[in-house]
């Protein structure tokens, strides 16, 4: 897993791979939980860890090579106020690297690193496990709704230590290119704080 830093300065490196694992670590611990309520209650900790280990290695081992590139951030005009957006960074530019697992039906499971531009031009670091389901529109094309668990790292937020987050995704495109979008909701009454559609693209490679 070690060529997910490949892209990333200094020290930071290894961020977002400890960052990866734990976020599907955290998402996959909950259906372990469920799996393994006829096992005895002291080994649904050795059961997640085996399923995240599993899937790592075949994501890994069998999916494709994946390049992101980031995007746009769109802050809502009706959550935020006019003089914050003005403030605001809203193309989010960066890159990633990932691998991406198609399976027969269509459905994807990918693992990511990703280090953007944030909304207040400084560098975010994100990674995590996501998994898709697609639908055919016509020919190749065809649109895709999931779910990603990540964790994120950011210069103002509790100093760059990562936190977790569970959002959605959506995509449209041909199995190997894909313009994709993430929705951040709004997590706060106030008028200065909202929510956010992030959007990106992914190309994968043999």
């Amino acid at each position: 897993m070690t060529w997910w830093a490949t892209f990333l300065p200094g020290p930071s490196r290894a961020v977002p791979i400890r960052c990866g694992l734990g976020a599907f670590m955290l998402a996959a611990s909950c259906s372990a939980m469920a799996a393994d309520s006829a096992t005895d209650n002291g080994d649904w900790w050795q059961h997640t860890k085996d399923v995240v280990r599993s899937k790592v290695e075949t994501i890994s081992g069998q999916g494709e090579t994946s390049l992101f590139l980031s995007g746009y951030s769109y802050h809502g005009r009706n959550t935020y106020t006019p003089e914050r957006i003005r403030q605001f960074n809203e193309k989010s530019w960066g890159l990633g690297l990932g691998k991406t697992l198609r399976h027969p039906n269509g459905d994807e499971e990918y693992l990511y690193g990703l280090a953007i531009s944030d909304s207040h031009y400084d560098p975010q670091l994100m990674a995590g496990y996501a998994y898709q389901w697609n639908w055919p529109v016509a020919g190749k094309l065809e649109a895709g709704a999931g779910w990603s668990a990540l964790l994120i790292s950011r210069t103002d937020t509790w100093g760059r230590v990562p936190f977790p987050a569970i959002l959605p995704v959506a995509s449209i495109g041909i199995p190997g290119a894909k313009l994709m979008a993430s929705y951040v909701p709004r997590l706060s009454g106030n008028k200065g704080n909202g929510d956010v559609l992030y959007v990106f693209g992914r190309i994968n490679f043999n």
